[in-house]
Formats: structure tokens, sequence, C-alpha cells
């Protein structure tokens, strides 16, 4: 029981730790699916989360990087950052992030995240200013 902006906060972080999926099979199958068919192009995504978390590690903006082991790179913006603008910034560049509040930002990549993507995104990060 709570007001309308604590049960809207309450819905988003129950969406962000998975609780809108309601038929794990199709999240199985897709798993299947990708083990099964691109195995190997599982590396690349690594590969390049891992660079992008390299990048965003060594931009003044950003206050700390998680370890990158997967496809997911989770960062930290700095105190004096707004996330709003950084969200808004990337976005208005075509670049999509995912806002896991208190500051902290989410970027995947996967197997339609081309090459191409990724020299842009790279290139936008590093000239990020704030």
């Amino acid at each position: 029981i709570g007001d309308e902006e604590l049960m809207s906060g309450a819905i988003r972080v129950r969406k962000i730790f998975g609780g809108g999926m309601r038929q794990a099979g199709y999240l199985a199958a897709a798993a299947s699916y990708a083990l099964e068919n691109n195995f190997e192009r599982l590396v690349e995504d690594h590969n390049k989360a891992i660079e992008l978390g390299q990048i965003l590690g060594e931009l003044p903006f950003i206050k700390t990087v998680e370890p990158t082991e997967t496809n997911i790179i989770i960062f930290e913006l700095a105190p004096q950052v707004n996330e709003v603008e950084f969200y808004s910034s990337l976005e208005g560049q075509g670049i999509k992030i995912i806002g896991m509040g208190s500051n902290k930002l989410r970027m995947v990549t996967h197997l339609d995240y081309s090459d191409d993507m990724h020299a842009y995104v790279k290139t936008v990060l590093r000239a990020m200013k704030f």
C-alpha cells in the first residue's frame, strides 16, 4: 500500500529484476536457440561488452564500472552527472540504455548489435562531456 509514485517505483524495480516475465518457456527457448546456433557469436558480444566497459571506466563522469563478465555492462555515473540528462543524451543519438536507479545504468550487447553500431557507440561515448 502506497501512493502512486511509490507503486510506480515498485513496479519498475520488479521489472528490472525480471518480475514481468510470466511465460518463462519463451525465454528458455530463446536461450536454447542461442546456445545451439549462436554460441560462438556470444564470445563477440562479451568482447564488445568488455571493450565498452573499459571505455566507460576511462571517462571522468563515470564513477564505477562493475566487472564485465557477460554481454551486460553495469556502470554508475559520477554524483555530479544527472542520470536523466545522460540517458537522454544517448537516446538522442540513437543509443538505448536502461536506467537501474541511483545513477546506475546498464548497456547490453547482443546478436543484432553490429560492428558498425559498436564503433558508433564507442565514438559517441568518447565524445561525451558532462
